[in-house]
C-alpha cells in the first residue's frame, strides 16, 4: 500500500510516541468539536430565533426588521405547514456567505497570518456570536451573531486543515470526527436544554465555555513540530523540510543514510506562484464539485425542507420536530466522520448522486404530504447525515493523500470551499421553495 510522506511521522513503537500521536488526535477532535459547534447550535437555534423576532418585533423600526417585513404580509399560521414568515434559509445564508467569502479568498493569503493568531480570531467571534443571539432583540442582531459564528467556522475550517498536514495523516480522522461530534453536541445539547425548559437565551450564554475550549485544544493540547511557530506566518518551505525529514524517518534506508545525513539542506522551494495556485484548483475540481453536490442537497433539505416536514398530530412541537431532526442529522454526520480508520470510499459522486436523490424524495414528500409519520422522516434524515459526513472525511483523507507536500496545505485549506458553495447554493434556492408552499 502506498505510504504517503504523511502517512506516519510518529513511531508508534515507543510509549512517549504514541502519547505523541494521541495527543494530536485528541487535539484536532477538539478543535473539530470547537471549531463547528458555534454553526450548528444557529442553525439548531434558527427556527427559535426567527419565532421570538416574530413575536416580539412589532415595534421595530424599518431598517431593524427589513428581513421580516419582505414575507410579513403571509401569516406563519395560516399556512398548513406552519411556517415562519422568514425562511430558516434566511439563518443558513447569513451562516455560510461569511464562511465562503472566507474560504475563496483566504487561501491566497491566509499564509501571512500566523495559526496563532488565526485561532485568538476565531475564539472572539464565536463568544461574539453567542452574546449578540443571546441579547439580540431584533432580527438584524440575531443575523448579526450568526455572521459572527460563521466567519470564526469558515477561518477555523481553512486553518486546521491546512494546519493539518504538519502532522500525521491520521489527524484527520480526529478533525473529521470532533467536527461531526460538534454537530451532534450542539444540536443534542441545544434541543435538551431547551426541552428542560431553559431559555434560548441561557443556552445559547451557558454555551460561552466552547470557544475558550479551543484555545486549551489549540495551545495545550497538540504537540507541534519544532520548525511551526503559533506567532511567525506558515511558509510553503517549512512544510516541505518537516515533510522531507518526515519522509528520512519513515523510510529508513540504511543504504546512503550516514551521506544523506551529512548533505546540506535542500534549496527552500520558492512559494506557490499564482499560476500554480490555478493549476491546484483546476486538480481539485474533481473533489470538490461531489462535495459542493452532495451540501447542496443535504442543506436544500435541512434548511429549505425540514422546516416544512410538520406532522401536527405527532408528539412533539413543530419546533421540537425540528430540533430532532437537526439532531439526528448531526448523528449521522458524527458517525460518517469517524468512520475514516474503517472504511475509506473513493467514488464521491456516488454519494453525490444518493444525496440528490434524498432531497427529491423529500421534496416531494413536503409537496404531496405521502409520507405517514415523523418517524419515518427521522429515518431518512438520519441517513442523510451518514452521507455528508462521509463525503467531507473522504474528500480531505484523498486530497491529503494524492497532493504533492509543497502543494499539500494550499490544497486543503481551498478543497473547504467547495462544501461552502454548495450550502450557499442550497440556501438561495430553499427562500423560493419555502415561498411557494407557505403561500399555500
Amino acid at each position: 500500500m502506498e505510504r504517503s510522506v504523511n502517512a506516519d511521522p510518529f513511531q508508534r513503537s515507543d510509549s512517549s510516541d504514541r502519547w505523541t500521536w494521541w495527543r494530536n488526535w485528541l487535539g484536532f477532535w477538539f478543535l473539530g468539536l470547537c471549531n463547528n459547534f458555534g454553526y450548528v447550535v444557529m442553525l439548531s437555534a434558527a427556527h427559535d430565533i426567527l419565532r421570538k423576532q416574530e413575536s416580539g418585533n412589532s415595534t421595530l423600526t424599518a431598517s431593524a426588521t427589513l428581513a421580516v417585513d419582505f414575507q410579513v404580509r403571509n401569516n406563519s399560521n395560516a399556512s398548513r405547514y406552519d411556517c415562519n414568515p422568514v425562511s430558516t434559509a434566511a439563518v443558513l445564508l447569513a451562516d455560510i456567505l461569511p464562511s465562503l467569502s472566507v474560504k475563496l479568498a483566504a487561501p491566497f493569503v491566509i499564509h501571512a497570518v500566523p495559526y496563532g493568531f488565526r485561532v485568538m480570531i476565531c475564539v472572539v467571534m464565536t463568544a461574539t456570536s453567542f452574546l449578540l443571539v443571546a441579547f439580540s432583540s431584533a432580527v438584524w442582531m440575531s443575523i448579526l451573531g450568526v455572521i459572527f459564528a460563521s466567519f470564526s467556522s469558515g477561518l477555523g475550517e481553512l486553518s486546521f486543515l491546512a494546519l493539518s498536514t504538519f502532522f500525521s495523516r491520521d489527524v484527520l480522522g480526529g478533525w473529521g470526527s470532533g467536527t461531526g461530534g460538534a454537530g451532534v453536541a450542539g444540536a443534542l445539547l441545544y434541543s435538551a436544554l431547551t426541552q428542560a425548559g431553559l431559555s434560548p437565551r441561557i443556552t445559547l450564554l451557558t454555551m460561552l465555555v466552547v470557544p475558550f475550549s479551543m484555545i486549551l485544544s489549540y495551545f495545550c493540547l497538540l504537540v507541534f513540530p519544532t520548525r511551526l511557530s503559533h506567532w511567525k506566518p506558515s511558509m510553503n518551505d517549512c512544510l516541505v523540510s518537516c515533510s522531507e525529514e518526515r519522509e528520512r524517518l519513515i523510510e529508513g534506508a540504511d543504504e546512503g543514510r550516514e551521506e544523506e545525513q551529512e548533505k546540506p539542506e535542500a534549496v527552500t522551494p520558492e512559494p506557490l506562484s499564482l499560476t500554480e495556485k490555478r493549476d491546484i484548483i483546476r486538480s481539485l475540481l474533481k473533489f470538490m464539485f461531489p462535495l459542493g453536490l452532495v451540501y447542496f442537497a443535504e442543506y436544500f433539505i435541512n434548511q429549505g425542507l425540514m422546516e416544512l416536514l410538520y406532522f401536527p398530530n405527532f408528539f412533539l412541537s413543530h419546533a421540537e420536530q425540528y430540533r430532532w431532526y437537526q439532531t439526528l442529522y448531526q448523528l449521522g454526520v458524527l458517525v460518517s466522520r469517524s468512520s475514516l480508520c474503517c472504511v475509506k470510499i473513493r467514488k464521491l459522486w456516488l454519494l453525490a448522486l444518493l444525496q440528490i436523490l434524498n432531497a427529491v424524495l423529500l421534496l416531494f414528500a413536503v409537496g404531496y404530504q405521502f409520507l405517514p409519520s415523523a418517524w419515518l422522516v427521522f429515518v431518512i434524515i438520519l441517513y442523510e447525515g451518514l452521507l455528508g459526513g462521509a463525503a467531507y472525511v473522504n474528500t480531505f483523507f484523498f486530497i491529503s493523500k494524492e497532493a504533492k507536500d509543497r502543494q499539500r496545505e494550499f490544497s486543503m485549506s481551498t478543497a473547504s470551499v467547495g462544501d461552502s458553495f454548495g450550502i450557499a447554493l442550497a440556501a438561495l434556492v430553499a427562500f423560493p421553495v419555502h415561498r411557494y408552499f407557505c403561500s399555500l
